[in-house]
């Protein structure tokens, strides 16, 4: 965690893309504290506003992007290849696809804000063959609002942003747990009714 930090002070704008881009691909970087590290140094004068909310912005949309292209590309192949090892069949693919053609959409804005979620919802988008003009409608104004309410919460708590980020990830991790919980109680339900 202090190494990351560190790159964000020696390297500025360009630690901050890259490592964004990554954590989004779901490289296990720690977005969130990231981000409302970032908001400090903005508050602090050690990095522009407009220099770092793009370079946040760009990271996160440049992760998301390439998430949705590896799922796009290699989300069929996949699931052909390894598919049957994890219980996860073609039958259950076209299920993904009505699925997330139907509700989906919105997992994409808002699936920042859930840990782990995040990371998937791009390569589901991917796999389901969900058109890019849609993905980026979806997916785009949730990252720009993720970053720029991470960010506003780093500048504006200052010295205090450490006590925060720990309150933010038990939060996080409570959300993400009824979410996931809530999920498999829903494809429970539903794969019995079959």
């Amino acid at each position: 965690m202090d190494t990351i930090l560190d790159w964000i002070s020696q390297y500025g704008y360009g630690a901050i893309f890259v490592l964004l881009a990554l954590g989004i691909v779901g490289l296990p970087v720690p977005d969130e504290t990231l981000l409302v590290f970032c908001g400090y140094l903005i508050s602090k004068g050690r990095l522009h506003p407009l220099l770092g909310w793009l370079s946040a912005v760009g990271g996160s949309l440049c992760g998301i992007s390439l998430s949705y292209v590896i799922g796009r590309t290699a989300g069929h192949g996949f699931v052909h290849r390894y598919g049957r090892y994890i219980h996860f069949t073609e039958d259950r693919l076209v299920q993904l696809k009505r699925w997330f053609n139907h509700l989906g959409h919105w997992l994409l804005t808002f699936g920042y804000f859930i840990l782990g979620v995040r990371h998937f919802t791009a390569l589901v988008a991917g796999m389901s063959e969900l058109r890019y003009r849609t993905f980026a409608t979806y997916a785009y104004p949730g990252g720009i609002l993720w970053v720029t309410i991470f960010l506003a919460l780093g500048y504006y708590l200052g010295e205090n942003w450490k006590v925060v980020i720990e309150l933010i990830h038990r939060y996080l991790t409570l959300i993400t747990v009824v979410v996931i919980a809530s999920a498999a109680v829903w494809w429970f339900r539903r794969s019995r009714a079959k």
